[in-house]
């Protein structure tokens, strides 16, 4: 088991660097400078969770070191994928927004089964610092869900809807013109 939460959180550690490194670039991607500043802020925050789980790495007496994160590396590639399709900018912030929410999922997953992992091995101290990462993991994804379900998600519907012009491949249109939409954050349909 020991073995096991030190694997976790050399992942953690590499997903974390492998993030640091990406942030700044998908920052100035996009065309929201509301997701910008989510993007740079999120930037800030992983510095400290790099140097929380450096801490758990003195405590355990091991040497801060990252296993390959495949996974966070297959995220990034997608989000990178993303940022340089051209087109139209409203509807590449969404994408972004999803793909930054496929990436929280995925810590948010990681962080809350190293901390169980802590817990279990009676480790309260690198417990509480992978809380402190668990809950600004999560407050991350409610803010792009935020963001998403309150302008992004809308201008690149409207925007999409625009551009075909009552073409046949245009969105279901509401009422008042503007398009049914769907958060990053996978709620249901609403029309805004």
């Amino acid at each position: 088991m020991e073995e096991l939460f030190l694997d976790e959180i050399r992942d953690l550690y590499d997903a974390e660097k492998q993030l640091l490194e990406a942030l700044p670039e998908l920052a100035r991607s996009v065309s929201s400078e509301e997701l910008r500043n989510v993007l740079e802020e999120h930037g800030e925050q992983t510095e400290t969770q790099v140097k929380r789980l450096e801490r758990i790495f003195a405590v355990l007496g091991e040497k801060a070191t990252g296993r390959k994160c495949f996974a966070m590396a297959g995220l990034i590639r997608e989000a990178n994928e993303i940022a340089g399709a051209s087109g139209d900018t409203a509807v590449r912030d969404a994408g972004l927004i999803a793909a930054a929410q496929k990436v929280e999922h995925y810590e948010i997953s990681g962080y809350g089964s190293a901390r169980a992992h802590a817990e279990i091995l009676g480790d309260d101290r690198a417990a509480r610092l992978l809380s402190e990462t668990l809950f600004e993991e999560k407050e991350a994804d409610e803010r792009l869900t935020e963001l998403a379900d309150s302008l992004v998600n809308e201008e690149a519907a409207w925007s999409s809807n625009h551009a075909f012009n009552g073409s046949n491949h245009a969105l279901n249109s509401s009422a008042n013109g503007r398009p049914k939409t769907r958060s990053a954050g996978g709620s249901d349909l609403r029309e805004h």
